[in-house]
């Protein structure tokens, strides 16, 4: 069975979906609307086509329009022609618009979309052209999924189609519990592991610290921050504004393999995004025993158990999120049950094996019904 599928060949989650399905016996080929920084498809055995899409001349005004126009265009036709050179059994669109666009335009079937979130919870709502194209899109897929049902419940305003939900979990293998874990004796380390955008709540985070600091000014807790972002400055502004500079650190951005570790050193992971899909960092912060505190945004409601794996609290209230924190330096044994009942909840429902096995049977079903 070959799949040819349209994504950033940039994405880490690219990537995983690439190699895992092409390890479960699918012969994936990628068609990518950015170039990737490296050779890592070519070293796994997976062809690779690129289009840059994203890269324009300096025009303004309707001849920016026109060139944008014409070169979306010139994709469908070269994505075409993939299309009559790979002969693909399926064609698998990862985010609903700019590649679900382009691959709708081929007119291929069967034909798979999966979104994403930004292109469900952003794009339709600016401009009602935009939602008359997610429209279009969902029309002229015959499968749609999601990584969430948060996220699945959000597509159906644009689409009467069913949903199916393929969750993105985590090799808990690689994701795991180290026998020597934890921040070490006497540390309390908040962590944070999140690209540095407005939409993801940095800003709470640290204001959230900012009390929690003050109420344990003999523990002196660290927060530490892990990704990069246009907010990067501005954050760190934030932190020296607030008085806490000394005690939060900013890692910037780390190869995906040495998370692991980074969760494991952490006392408490916590996410207040005020959007959230999927709660992919707090199922791998809790494949590693480390608990969290997330907001209640969708897609944390939906992975994490409220006062068994973690606590969920209100969006934009760092004060709750101080109060959620503070529980774990007054019960220090808090942190061992709760992530090891984490542990449990991600090997039941968000093992990267069994999410890879019901893709590939999606594919099977998708074959079957086109045969």
């Amino acid at each position: 069975m070959k799949v040819l599928m349209t994504a950033d060949a940039r994405s880490v989650h690219t990537r995983r979906w690439a190699v895992s399905l092409q390890a479960g016996g699918v012969d994936i080929v990628l068609y990518s609307l950015y170039p990737p920084p490296d050779n890592f498809f070519e070293e796994h055995g997976i062809r690779l086509y690129v289009f840059d899409l994203f890269t324009y001349k300096s025009d303004k005004g309707l001849k920016a329009v026109a060139g944008m126009l014409s070169k979306h265009w010139k994709a469908v036709e070269d994505l075409k022609t993939v299309i009559r050179i790979e002969a693909p059994d399926i064609l698998h669109a990862h985010y609903a618009t700019s590649f679900g666009l382009i691959a709708a335009l081929t007119d291929f079937h069967p034909f798979i979309i999966s979104v994403w979130g930004s292109d469900v919870y952003e794009f339709p709502y600016l401009s009602p052209v935009n939602e008359k194209v997610l429209r279009y899109i969902f029309r002229k897929a015959d499968n749609i999924l999601s990584t969430s049902y948060a996220m699945a419940r959000q597509t159906m305003n644009f689409t009467e189609k069913l949903i199916s939900v393929t969750p993105f979990g985590v090799d808990t293998s690689v994701f795991k519990k180290f026998d020597k874990c934890g921040p070490g004796e006497g540390r309390f380390v908040v962590g944070n592991v999140k690209t540095l955008e407005p939409k993801y709540g940095i800003d709470v985070l640290i204001k959230a610290f900012k009390i929690l600091k003050e109420r344990n000014e003999v523990l002196d807790p660290e927060l530490v921050i892990i990704g990069d972002g246009r907010c990067m400055e501005e954050y760190e502004r934030l932190a020296e504004d607030l008085g806490i500079s000394r005690n939060v650190k900013f890692v910037g951005k780390i190869p995906n393999h040495e998370l692991p570790q980074w969760y494991n050193s952490f006392s408490v992971a916590v996410s207040l995004s005020r959007s959230e899909s999927f709660g992919v960092v707090a199922v791998e912060a809790m494949a590693c025993g480390c608990p969290v505190v997330v907001s209640d945004a969708d897609g944390f409601k939906e992975v994490v158990l409220n006062g068994v794996t973690g606590f969920v609290v209100p969006r934009n209230e760092p004060g709750m999120a101080a109060l959620a924190i503070q529980k774990f330096i007054d019960d220090p044994d808090l942190r061992e049950r709760l992530g090891n009942k984490g542990i449990q909840h991600v090997k039941e429902l968000y093992s990267w094996d069994d999410n890879v096995a019901t893709m590939i049977s999606i594919y099977s079903d998708v074959r079957k019904f086109k045969g």
